[in-house]
């Protein structure tokens, strides 16, 4: 029996963390990188082997995972300076499962070719529940070859698992969804504020739509924590605003209008400048809060 792969994570955040726990809990040899040593220190003391940098992680694995906010922070970790390219050794395979400008993954999968390093980008949705559950959805960009080499690690962290094109073409997808998520919490807001402002009880008035046509996601999971006054995240309302920017430079560079995403990408700006944050991105509801002059659930008992 062949033996397991070693694997590298770097990015232990809401996360990354549980990704790499479910990767230790599969059975695979883990080396971690983080910025805050706390998230390294926890994860040595189930099994995993940390270490100091990037390129360090890079040098002693086959297949590098990386969960990280930004596009400056990926292609710093990559390219940067004691980064993955400084590592890297002609078989290795770099996975990105951050939200980044699909331009940018394309980058730096270019970039690592050079040094005979095989890329997918590989953003996940699911928030933390999926994180920790291991039933992220994850989509794909880079060759097939590949991701049929990774596959039995994507299995560990995830449940269903989509090859959508090369390189860049994973977080094209990420993108799509992130325009799909960020409307599905405003309209929640708007139907949730209005039903309110109009006299009915929010609560009742999910639970009379939710089994038709406007059932989602968001609906099945989200109102009920906020109903229950829980706008801890989840998936942090800051992170929504960053991946709608995204979403609207992709546009701009393909010349494709977004008008409802553009909207929405506002109310998060106000959502921040509110100083919420950190807080989930269902917590967008505080902005529309705040221009009703109510707040969820007031004058209906609880």
């Amino acid at each position: 029996m062949a033996a397991q792969p070693v694997i590298g994570f770097i990015g232990l955040g809401l996360m990354g963390k549980s990704m790499a726990r479910n990767l230790l809990k599969a059975g695979f040899p883990l080396v971690v990188h983080n910025r805050s040593r706390s998230a390294v220190e926890e994860l040595a003391a189930e099994g995993a082997r940390p270490a100091s940098s990037a390129a360090e992680v890079a040098s002693r694995v086959d297949i590098l995972l990386t969960s990280l906010p930004d596009s400056p922070d990926v292609e710093l970790v990559a390219l940067g300076q004691g980064g993955i390219i400084d590592g890297a050794r002609p078989g290795l395979i770099y996975v990105d499962h951050s939200t980044i400008k699909p331009a940018t993954a394309r980058h730096i999968s270019e970039v690592l070719a050079g040094k005979g390093v095989d890329c997918l980008d590989a953003p996940v949705s699911g928030g933390d529940i999926g994180a920790r559950q291991g039933t992220l959805v994850i989509m794909v960009g880079g060759r097939a070859e590949v991701l049929e080499r990774v596959m039995p690690v994507f299995n560990a962290i995830g449940k269903t698992v989509t090859h959508v094109g090369s390189a860049g073409a994973g977080q094209i997808a990420k993108v799509a969804n992130q325009i799909m998520a960020a409307a599905q919490m405003v309209a929640m807001a708007e139907l949730m504020m209005l039903s309110q402002k109009a006299g009915a009880d929010p609560r009742k008035v999910v639970e009379a739509i939710r089994g038709g046509a406007a059932q989602c996601w968001t609906l099945d999971v989200k109102s009920p924590r906020l109903f229950s006054g829980n706008r801890t995240p989840g998936f942090k309302a800051y992170m929504q605003a960053k991946d709608l920017a995204i979403a609207l430079d992709t546009a701009r560079e393909f010349g494709v209008p977004l008008p409802s995403a553009a909207l929405d990408a506002q109310l998060y700006t106000a959502m921040l400048g509110m100083g919420m944050g950190e807080l989930d991105n269902s917590a967008v509801i505080g902005v529309l809060e705040d221009l009703a002059g109510t707040h969820l659930l007031d004058g209906f008992d609880e």
